[in-house]
């Protein structure tokens, strides 16, 4: 048989396992995220010198 807890049970369930929540980030503390390009397969780069006599 499972216990049935309540909303303000399970949240001193989750405080007494991991203590209290950060303070919330500022928006003027986030950081924007810049795109950029993926990064070469570094196998496929290994295999063309290979193929052009380097390496």
């Amino acid at each position: 048989m499972t216990e049935k807890f309540t909303d303000e049970e399970y949240a001193f369930l989750r405080y007494a396992r991991f203590g209290s929540l950060p303070h919330r980030v500022a928006p003027d503390d986030l950081v924007p995220l810049n795109e950029t390009e993926p990064a070469p397969d570094y196998a496929d780069l290994a295999y063309d010198a290979e193929e052009r006599g380097g390496a």
